[in-house]
């Protein structure tokens, strides 16, 4: 009989859960609602997706996105997973074969946009199936004290009411303060909940705060993008304006850029994210519109051109770097117009015909001008940039972590005197330029040789063949991380396969042979 682990290895193809995971998934078996406040990249996908296939019913995962449930869904696929996805972006037909094949059992994950709960379609097939578990993703949307407030999310409890059957519900975000959690405890009406708030703590990011004035960010972030070489990564900007001309300014240089924000052409915004997604182009400049649900696991830098509208936007855009586990750097620039940019769309909302009430909208104005009150102090603190963000999500942290460009500052200023007193000013100032190219190195880093570079780009560039001959973006096949552990255990049975984080049984029987292949060709030609 399968139990949660065996289902971890199998399909998703890890020995173990990561902390927090486990226990989530054990209460959610047993019939326990959860909310669960977990960072990007930490695994919250996990949580559900193996609950959802021990269950005997149907699990409906509420998404407020496409891209992050194109992105799921792609992911369950590939792993053997039969799952699918029902929101706007398909066409009639298609939401009504998608139905049918709902009805007739196909699935046992439907990732469903909030809007599409109401539909009498959906609802008649709600009816009709059993349906075990109900999560709600991205659940900070359902509190007008999170940053992607939306209204749609305040009906989902009323869906959960109108079930034959309450199912367990679990409530998931990556960012909340407790304000957040009231609320979605609250209007989710949660029944007991298992509440867990995994650390915030990301060590492998490298976070950096630096003032700049507008006319000095060009330079700069060129100087920040270059010397990343060939890594993906991230540009966000706070206007449509600023996301284009900074997307110019990169392609100026020769490097490769797209733009995404809402002014787009939903056709040219579904290319340049599958551009980005699929390798072609190195760096997305985009508005905060682009990465909710993007797992795109390889984003070795995230620079925020301006500053986020709050610390809950910050963390969770930031987050999207590194989410394989490996070092990223986190830049944020800041000047004093950013803060008058973000208090012109605070009163723009409050102005908004949306129909919410005058009331309620000058309450969120003012909840929203003291979220970007901790976000000016963050970004001008001199203290550690960690240690700030982890106590504002209400975690104890260290005076120092070492791994921000306050506390390295802090430190070269420490190393500096001692080695003006040992008269070594030569190599403290060597020393000062390792700090700040690029972030520490973790221990668990290992350092390749050249022959194993070589067959690291072989297996890149044979995941990259078989990507595109499904369509489908590189990652999906395997993940950086999980092509380098091959490269260092050197795999040369299926089984021995199977001992690789990331490979699944599903994974093993479609691309095991070809990946074993090229390995065992690689060590006899040495």
């Amino acid at each position: 009989m399968e139990d949660q682990r065996s289902i971890l290895k199998k399909v998703f193809g890890y020995d173990s859960f990561r902390p927090g995971q486990e226990e989530i998934v054990k209460r959610l078996l047993g019939g326990q609602d959860v909310l669960a406040v977990m960072p990007t990249g930490a695994g919250k996908s996990i949580c559900y997706q193996v609950p959802a296939l021990l269950l005997p019913g149907i699990t409906l995962v509420v998404s407020p996105l496409v891209s992050l449930m194109k992105d799921q869904v792609g992911a369950l696929v590939q792993a053997g997973v039969a799952a699918a996805f029902l929101n706007n972006s398909l066409t009639d037909n298609q939401k009504a074969l998608m139905l049918h094949r709902a009805r007739e059992g196909w699935y046992k994950i439907i990732y469903v946009a909030p809007e599409r709960l109401e539909m009498p379609g959906f609802q008649r097939f709600a009816q009709e199936k059993l349906i075990s578990m109900v999560t709600v993703d991205e659940a900070h949307c359902i509190s007008q004290w999170g940053q992607d407030f939306r209204p749609s999310y305040l009906r989902v409890k009323a869906f959960v009411d109108s079930l034959p059957s309450r199912p367990v519900v679990g409530a998931f975000t990556a960012t909340a303060t407790a304000h957040v959690r009231d609320d979605i405890r609250t209007h989710l009406a949660l029944k007991d909940p298992y509440e867990v708030t995994t650390g915030f703590d990301r060590p492998n990011l490298y976070f950096e705060s630096r003032r700049a004035l507008p006319s000095e960010k060009p330079r700069v972030l060129l100087d920040y993008v270059l010397r990343e070489g060939d890594h993906a990564g991230i540009v966000y900007c706070s206007t449509t304006k600023q996301v284009d001309e900074t997307a110019r300014l990169l392609q100026s240089r020769g490097i490769r850029a797209a733009a995404y924000h809402a002014k787009l052409d939903a056709e040219v915004r579904r290319k340049n994210q599958d551009d980005f997604l699929y390798d072609r182009v190195q760096i997305m400049v985009a508005t905060n519109a682009f990465g909710m649900g993007i797992d795109k696991p390889n984003v070795r830098f995230v620079i925020h051109y301006n500053m986020p509208k709050d610390l809950e936007s910050y963390y969770q855009e930031a987050g999207r770097a590194g989410r394989d586990g490996e070092p990223a750097r986190c830049i944020l620039l800041y000047s004093g117009t950013d803060v008058r940019t973000i208090r012109f769309f605070i009163d723009k909302e409050r102005e908004a015909d949306n129909g919410l009430p005058a009331d309620v909208k000058a309450e969120a104005a003012r909840k929203a001008e003291e979220r970007l009150k901790y976000m000016t102090f963050y970004s001008t603190t001199p203290r550690c940039l960690r240690g700030f963000m982890l106590q504002y999500f209400g975690e104890v942290a260290p005076a120092k972590c070492g791994n921000c460009s306050n506390c390295l500052m802090a430190e070269e200023a420490a190393r500096q005197m001692e080695q003006r007193a040992a008269e070594a000013k030569q190599r403290a100032a060597a020393s000062a330029r390792r700090l700040a190219e690029k972030p520490r190195r973790r221990p668990a880093d290992v350092e390749l040789s050249a022959e194993d570079e070589k067959l690291l780009a072989d297996l890149y560039a044979l995941r990259k063949r078989l990507a595109s001959k499904q369509k489908i973006p590189a990652y999906l096949v395997f993940s950086d991380a999980t092509l380098r552990e091959m490269v260092q255990k050197k795999p040369f049975s299926t089984d021995e396969l199977l001992n690789i984080t990331g490979v699944g049984e599903k994974k093993a029987a479609r691309y095991g042979t070809i990946f074993l292949a090229a390995i065992e060709e690689a060590v006899r030609s040495r």
